[in-house]
């Protein structure tokens, strides 16, 4: 008989090629007003932004070009002003960054008292705006994930705003957006996401479902990054979607270990 657990991850997660064509729809259903967060090139979301507008959508578009620091996701929440929906669509850091916004537009404390380590890590005083999440890289999983992280300067860290309720409305995993990611990012994210399979596997809290979703995972994503470092591979691609996916659904649920636990300061203090 398996000890006693719990399991919580986004409302609704739509996962295959082409799942990305449902977003403007999808969007539009959780309000009108949308805050489009997205990386350092805009054109990736301009598909969406577009879809959006035709569908009658008020779209602020956001970027965010690096590490989200509070400086970054202060100037989103001023962006973000009459928001009614957020969407992130990027890599981790770009979710992480919509996730803070979309948690912090209704709260009515500073930043800091809920971040954890070097603020008081406070729960929301008040639920977030709806959040959906669209990964365009294959990696830290954030997409279903109830934190963000956030680079602190003052204090050389990276820590997390958390909170259950932050986890996203939906998520939305294509494969085909990670398509002709340049090789470099494939493979950094690609260890980002292994390693986030093995340290929830190896980790004190893991229950019998995280195990289960990680033992698939481990071999699957050693076999398709090994296949993207030859080359490009559009079912490899599909293959570390799914491994990314499922490093950030046992992340959530059984917690990390010491990789990660360094990486916080050591990410803080070199800007990694």
């Amino acid at each position: 008989m398996p000890d006693a657990f719990a399991f919580a991850t986004a409302t609704e997660i739509l996962f295959g090629r082409g799942q990305a064509d449902l977003a403007p729809a999808r969007v539009a259903a959780l309000g009108r007003r949308v805050l489009l967060v997205h990386g350092r090139n805009p054109s990736r979301s301009a598909p969406l932004a577009g879809a959006l507008r035709a569908l009658g959508c008020e779209v602020t578009a956001f970027a965010v070009p690096s590490e989200p620091d509070m400086a970054r996701v202060a100037s989103g929440l001023t962006m973000a002003a009459g928001s009614q929906v957020v969407v992130a669509m990027g890599g981790g850091a770009v979710i992480d960054a919509g996730k803070a916004i979309a948690a912090l537009v209704p709260a009515t404390r500073p930043m800091l008292d809920h971040l954890e380590v070097v603020g008081q890590g406070l729960p929301l005083d008040h639920p977030p705006l709806p959040f959906v999440a669209i990964p365009t890289t294959a990696g830290t999983g954030a997409e279903v994930t109830r934190n963000a992280v956030i680079g602190v300067p003052d204090h050389a860290r990276k820590v997390s705003l958390r909170d259950a309720r932050m986890l996203p409305r939906l998520a939305i995993v294509d494969p085909g957006l990670t398509d002709g990611c340049p090789r470099a990012v494939t493979l950094a994210s690609g260890l980002d996401a292994l390693t986030q399979v093995i340290e929830p596997f190896v980790c004190t809290r893991a229950n019998p479902l995280t195990d289960a979703l990680c033992r698939d995972a481990i071999p699957r994503g050693l076999a398709a990054i090994a296949r993207l470092m030859q080359a490009e591979d559009a079912g490899a691609r599909d293959e570390m979607a799914w491994v990314s996916l499922c490093g950030g659904l046992a992340l959530a649920n059984a917690g990390l270990g010491a990789v990660h636990g360094l990486a916080g300061p050591l990410g803080g203090l070199t800007g990694a």
